[in-house]
C-alpha cells in the first residue's frame, strides 16, 4: 500500500503540479502547450517526462493504454510532434472499431488479420463491419508502476482472442524513458549541430503468457506491434532504407498491396531506398520484412524543418506473423515493420489524416510464464535542411534535399 502511494505521489508531482503553469497560458493550437493542456481535460493524471532543462518532453497516458501522446524539442512553446485527434476526442461517441484518439507511440497487439488474427471473431468474415481492436488496447486503462523526471513504468494484465478461438491470457510491461542528447548521438552514431533541437525516447514492451499453456502453431499466438502516429504534411516523405540482395534469398523487397498498388506518384524504390509520400491524401501501407528491414526508418517534412527517425530490434532469424485479412495466407510470413499514409475512404470519410511508422516483434511463441520484449525507438530533430542533412546522410544514405525533391 505504502508504494502504491508513493507511485500515486509522484504522478501528482511531476503530472500536476509540474502542469499547472502550461494550463493557466494559452497557446496556439498545433504548440506542445496546447495540447498539454487539451489532454489534461481528458485525463486529469497525465504525466510529463522532462530533460534538457525542460525543452524536451513527452506526454504519456495510462488512461489512454500507456500511449506516448505527443513531444517537444522546444518546450511548451514548441510545435506538437505527435498526432492528436480531436475530432474524435469531440464525437464522445465509443466506436465500435477503433478509437483513434492519436499518439505518436502506441502499444497494440497483433497479428491483425489471418488465422491468428486478435480483431476478428472465429468464423466472421475479415472485412470492416467484423473488425473490432481488442479493448484493453484501445478503451481500457492501464496501471501505473513506476514514475519520475525521465522515465515511466505501465503495466496491463488482459485477455484477447484469436480467430481459432484461443483465449490469451497475459501481462504487458510498458518502460518508456527520454533519451538525453548525448545518449542520441551515441546510440545513432551521429554528431548533432548545435542548432539541431532534438528530443527522443525508447520504449521496452515485454508480453508474458499467462495461460497454463503454450503458445503454439497450433493454438495460434501474438505478437508485439508498436505504431507511431504524426501529422501528414503537403511534402513530407517517409523514407526506409532496405537491404539489397536476391529474392530468393530476402523475399520481395517490399509489400506495397495492402491497398491496392500504390501509384508510382506516391511510392519510389531506388537502389537501396524506399520513398513513400505521406501528405494524407491517399490511403496506402507498405512493409518489409526481417530480411530487408535495416531496423531504421524515419520521415522528413522539409516544411516543418521536422526529421522523425524510428529505430527498432529485428531478428531476421525468427518468424514474423501475417497482418493481411486473409486466413488463406500463411500466417507465419509476415512483415517486420510498415509505414503508413493515411487518405479518404471509399465513401469519402477518412480516419485523420495521419501517417505512420510501425515496428513488430516476432511471433510469441512462449511457454507458460515466459516473457518476449520488443525495444522500439522515437527522434525527432527540428532544424535546417542543410543542419539536417548529416543525420539523413550518416542513417539513410540520402541527403535532406533528396527527400525532399523526390517526387
Amino acid at each position: 500500500m505504502k508504494n502504491i502511494v508513493l507511485i500515486l505521489s509522484c504522478v501528482l508531482a511531476i503530472s500536476c503540479g509540474r502542469t499547472t503553469k502550461n494550463q493557466e497560458q494559452k497557446f496556439e493550437k498545433g504548440t506542445f502547450g496546447y495540447d498539454l493542456n487539451y489532454l489534461k481535460d481528458k485525463d486529469s493524471a497525465l504525466i510529463v517526462l522532462r530533460g534538457d532543462g525542460g525543452r524536451s518532453q513527452i506526454i504519456v497516458s495510462a488512461a489512454y493504454q500507456a500511449k506516448v501522446f505527443t513531444s517537444t524539442a522546444y518546450g511548451a512553446e514548441g510545435k506538437s510532434l505527435g498526432y492528436v485527434n480531436y475530432k474524435v476526442f469531440e464525437s464522445g461517441v465509443i466506436d465500435e472499431h477503433m478509437n483513434g484518439y492519436g499518439g505518436e507511440n502506441r502499444f497494440w497487439l497483433g497479428p491483425e488479420g489471418g488465422q491468428y488474427s486478435v480483431f476478428f471473431e472465429k468464423g466472421k468474415e475479415q472485412v470492416y463491419d467484423n473488425w473490432h481492436t481488442p479493448k484493453p488496447i484501445d478503451t481500457e486503462a492501464w496501471s501505473v508502476t513506476f514514475v519520475n523526471q525521465g522515465n515511466v513504468s505501465l503495466k496491463k494484465e488482459m485477455t484477447v482472442t484469436n480467430y481459432l478461438g484461443t483465449q490469451f491470457h497475459l501481462q504487458v510491461d510498458r518502460n518508456i524513458s527520454l533519451i538525453e542528447l548525448p545518449e542520441i548521438q551515441f546510440g545513432l552514431g551521429i554528431t548533432l549541430n548545435p542548432n539541431v533541437k532534438a528530443v527522443a525516447y525508447s520504449t521496452e514492451n515485454r508480453i508474458l503468457n499467462l495461460n497454463d499453456f503454450e503458445w503454439t502453431k497450433a493454438t495460434g499466438t501474438i505478437c508485439i506491434w508498436m505504431l507511431d502516429m504524426f501529422n501528414p504534411a503537403p511534402h513530407a516523405v517517409t523514407v526506409v532504407p532496405y537491404r539489397e540482395g536476391n529474392e530468393t534469398a530476402l523475399g520481395k523487397v517490399v509489400t506495397s498491396d495492402y491497398f491496392g498498388e500504390i501509384p508510382a506518384d506516391r511510392l519510389k524504390v531506388s537502389a537501396d531506398v524506399i520513398y513513400l509520400k505521406t501528405d494524407g491524401k491517399y490511403r496506402s501501407k507498405l512493409g518489409l520484412n526481417a530480411h530487408r528491414t535495416t531496423s531504421i526508418a524515419g520521415n522528413y517534412d522539409p516544411d516543418a524543418g521536422r526529421l522523425t527517425v524510428i529505430s527498432y530490434e529485428v531478428d531476421n532469424g525468427a518468424i514474423y506473423l501475417s497482418q493481411e485479412w486473409n486466413p488463406a495466407k500463411d500466417p507465419l510470413t509476415g512483415d517486420a515493420m510498415n509505414a503508413y499514409n493515411d487518405g479518404p475512404l471509399d465513401d469519402g470519410s477518412i480516419m485523420g489524416p495521419f501517417l505512420e511508422l510501425e515496428s513488430v516483434s516476432p511471433a510469441a511463441f512462449l511457454k507458460p510464464m515466459q516473457s518476449l520484449v520488443h525495444k522500439h525507438n522515437v527522434y525527432h530533430f527540428i532544424g535546417s535542411e542543410d543542419d539536417l542533412s548529416p543525420i539523413t546522410e550518416k542513417l539513410f544514405g540520402v541527403k535532406t534535399v533528396e527527400i525532399k525533391n523526390v517526387f
